[in-house]
């Protein structure tokens, strides 16, 4: 039986309040339409959203199989009770390294569970937990939760086991204690355990210190312990080599567990800075993951799609022209779901039944234009400038901008901010980053007999440019500039 009721009908059924009705009703004494009624009187188009999100780990990963079996051949030795080798995780953005190992991990968990053996896998973003201190931190904290909940389940059952004895002493036949005194000094121990066991502070220990509580943690019950750093590269380029050094010498010293080291990266190149032990240690066993071609990530999103919208409302194009987008850009699924996503959002705000390829491309732009507002808000201040100069010379009409023009501009927007002026030279390398990032186009050109100079325009629209930059305190209090642009010779 289908329930006919309204949203409202059933947002409200079962409450006892007051309304006051000339909150809802309009002069004629009809109910008045809220903020939100039109928006919930369209039809749903997603059934789950979550899955189309790239946090969500699916309990399918299409063409990664054999990088899954890989992982699956080196981490089975936790479930035998001994330590697994060591992997490094390579591969671009978008090519399902998180994923799969996290997929891997889930089984590892379930598996260990059935059989009851003591492995577990923690994961760690090093994009957020970038340092060493705050990594071991987490890590000891984890620990140690684990711990107190053991310590608590144990000291339940050796009491319940106490009590039997007082009343039967063969009760403690075939177990550990000769007597209950004996017993009763294993739950005291274990309480004043329990009692030591404090949280590491996030900040304000010596490194050091934080280290031998991680350790002590990890090694206080018997354990194979995975430790995946996702985004290792960036934990190495903010905090050196040191945290990779002391996990991956750490079995040599633990008495109870063992430590396994996962570590993934969207650079190839970046165990080259690594000290050689670390990197003998380290990369015992490598994974590359290649990027996909536009039909495995039509087939990704074709069973995504299953599980995340309602059946029916993707016309025929919209699959096959996400995947086609985002096989331009180097085979990410990242953005061939975003793209997904995005789409059945639109459609959905538009109150529409059905998402096109309209949709689509619409949701395409949006991504760029967003990906260009968070890369122009984290520019450093000087780049920010540099990017205003430019954006202050095109909308003075100006086109061909030239390195002289922009660092005229720059260095009245300096004095105006009473800033340092770097050299033109400097300026010039800080044009050429904007254009790696895509946020201009610089192209050297030859001026014939006047030598090589680079034309510069702006690749981003120009408004929401100037938007961002503005949300800068420092910036957006700068005044109207009006260049003066010198005569140039032409060929």
């Amino acid at each position: 039986m289908t329930d006919e009721r309204t949203p409202r009908d059933r947002r409200t059924a079962g409450r006892d309040f007051e309304v006051d009705l000339d909150d809802v009703l309009d002069e004629d004494g009809d109910e008045e339409d809220g903020l939100f009624d039109n928006l919930l009187s369209g039809e749903p188009i997603f059934e789950n959203k979550e899955v189309l999100r790239p946090s969500y780990t699916p309990d399918e990963l299409p063409h990664r199989t054999d990088q899954i079996n890989n992982m699956a051949t080196i981490l089975v030795a936790a479930l035998r009770g001994e330590t697994p080798s060591n992997i490094l995780i390579y591969g671009k953005t978008g090519t399902g390294k998180t994923a799969s190992a996290k997929f891997v991990s889930q089984e590892l968990q379930k598996t260990s569970q059935r059989y009851d053996v003591p492995s577990e896998v923690q994961y760690i973003n090093c994009e957020v937990t970038d340092t060493q201190y705050r990594v071991l931190a987490q890590l000891a904290n984890t620990f140690i939760e684990q711990n107190r909940d053991w310590i608590d389940r144990r000291t339940r059952e050796l009491e319940e086991l106490h009590e039997q004895a007082r009343e039967d002493p063969s009760a403690l036949l075939d177990t550990e204690f000769d007597d209950p005194p004996d017993l009763r000094e294993r739950i005291d121990a274990l309480e004043a355990d329990r009692a030591e066991m404090d949280d590491v502070p996030m900040t304000g220990w010596p490194t050091d210190r934080v280290y031998n509580e991680f350790f002590d943690a990890v090694d206080y019950v018997e354990r194979v312990a995975v430790i995946m750093l996702d985004e290792i590269d960036k934990l190495v380029e903010k905090s050196g080599d040191d945290t990779l050094y002391n996990l991956s010498r750490m079995n040599s010293e633990l008495s109870n567990s063992r430590v396994s080291i996962i570590g993934i990266s969207n650079d190839l190149k970046f165990t080259d800075f690594l000290d050689p032990r670390v990197k003998s240690s380290l990369g015992e066993e490598e994974i590359v993951f290649p990027p996909y071609d536009a039909n495995q990530l039509r087939d990704i999103l074709q069973h995504r799609s299953k599980v995340s919208f309602k059946p029916d409302v993707l016309s025929e194009d919209v699959i096959p022209l996400c995947a086609a987008f985002a096989a331009r850009e180097h085979g990410d699924a990242r953005r061939a779901l975003d793209l997904l996503r995005t789409a059945g959002e639109l459609a959905e705000r538009d109150q529409e039944e059905t998402v096109t390829e309209a949709h689509v491309r619409r949701a395409q732009d949006k991504i760029e234009l967003d990906r260009v507002v968070e890369v122009v808000r984290t520019l450093p201040t000087q780049s920010k400038l540099v990017l205003y100069a430019i954006m202050v010379l095109e909308k003075n009409g100006v086109h061909n901008i030239n390195t002289g023009e922009v660092y005229n501009i720059y260095k009245r927007l300096c004095e105006e901010l009473d800033t340092d002026v770097l050299t033109q030279r400097r300026v010039t390398d800080l044009i050429s980053e904007l254009d790696m990032l895509g946020i201009v186009n610089a192209v050297v050109v030859s001026k014939g007999r006047y030598g090589r100079t680079k034309e510069i325009s702006l690749s981003v629209p120009i408004e929401e440019t100037e938007a961002v930059l503005r949300a800068d305190s420092r910036i957006g209090d700068i005044d109207d500039i009006t260049p003066f642009v010198q005569a140039r010779f032409e060929n």
